[in-house]
């Protein structure tokens, strides 16, 4: 069985990864800026799938600590699994630098930071482990209404792109997944289409059986594929005049 870690476990989708994965008797290592919140669902999963979990303090923003806390794993992860992000506010972002670096800090930079790490560890120690990277269809065309974390989110999936590039002669296997709308707290209040929206335990259970094939790109509902091919098909000239 494989030692897996969970980066931002703290959000519905981590959770449900942290079931699913605990339900096929996986070691689970869940990290998390709020760690102490994590307690309880440690015990839950140590109680309920009989496994071995663990509640680890990490922070997506302070860089300068990832290698250290990688390092300092109690177990060597097998599976890296990236969840956190920051929706933002894109209208705010426009007007504060902070809240435009923050976007941009917890989207990209620091996951990449940490992946960095995670994928130089796995060459060093010649492991055959999975890094999983939860990106968005936001980040196929720029949009008036979130085109901050679109554009963190499409460098997010170019950077787990050529890292796949990278590791794949190595045996480490790099899954983008774009999971579309997710019925979260995050999204809680936004007018979502429910046909067009999944849970986070369908979102676990395609994210545990796309790892498990090996698959480059999931977008978990198989819809979400052919709107974005539409979407990224209208030409410039026509989209910019559109309120997305």
């Amino acid at each position: 069985m494989a030692n897996v870690l969970i980066l931002g476990a703290l959000s519905d989708v981590a959770k449900a990864l942290a079931h699913e994965y605990a339900f096929n008797k996986h070691t689970i290592m869940l990290a998390a800026r709020q760690y102490q919140r994590l307690e309880p669902m440690v015990s839950d999963l140590k109680i309920r799938y009989n496994i071995q979990a663990y509640a680890l303090e990490f922070d997506a923003e302070k860089f300068e600590t990832h290698e250290q806390f990688y390092n300092q794993l109690p177990l060597s992860p097998d599976v890296v699994i990236c969840v956190f992000g920051y929706l933002g506010n894109t209208d705010k972002g426009l007007e504060d630098w902070t809240e435009a670096k923050k976007i941009m800090d917890v989207n990209y930079v620091g996951a990449v930071s940490i992946l960095n790490v995670a994928a130089s560890f796995m060459l060093k120690h010649n492991t055959q482990g999975t890094i999983i990277g939860i990106s968005s269809v936001a980040g196929e065309r720029g949009r008036q209404s979130n085109f901050l974390y679109g554009s963190a989110k499409a460098g997010f999936t170019a950077y787990l792109s050529g890292l796949r590039n990278k590791l794949f002669y190595h045996g480490i296997h790099v899954l983008t997944v774009k999971p579309g709308f997710i019925k979260t707290a995050m999204t809680e209040g936004m007018p979502l289409n429910p046909k067009l929206t999944a849970t986070p335990q369908h979102v676990a259970k395609a994210i545990y059986r796309a790892a498990a094939k090996k698959q480059n790109v999931l977008y978990v509902l198989w819809m979400w594929r052919y709107i974005m091919c539409i979407i990224r098909s209208i030409p410039e000239g026509m989209f910019k005049k559109l309120k997305l």
